[in-house]
């Protein structure tokens, strides 16, 4: 098991997620992952990000009832 890095939560703050509430067992979750699991959580938010406007939209339109 990895050991906690706070180097991997100031990635994920300057990537954009929430660290600041994030519980301590979350942090110590977080503060553990590897550099190939916290690169793809960064790639997959970076991602959905891109697209969360157009999804957002679909939701306004249609109410949200499709998704």
């Amino acid at each position: 098991m990895s050991t906690f890095d706070p180097r991997t939560i100031e990635a994920l703050a300057a990537a954009g997620f929430p660290v600041d509430t994030f519980t301590e067992e979350q942090l110590g979750v977080f503060g553990a992952l590897s550099e190939e699991e916290l690169a793809l959580l960064v790639d997959l938010k970076a991602r959905l990000d891109e697209v969360e406007p157009e999804v957002q939209a679909h939701a306004n339109i249609a109410g949200g009832a499709l998704f």
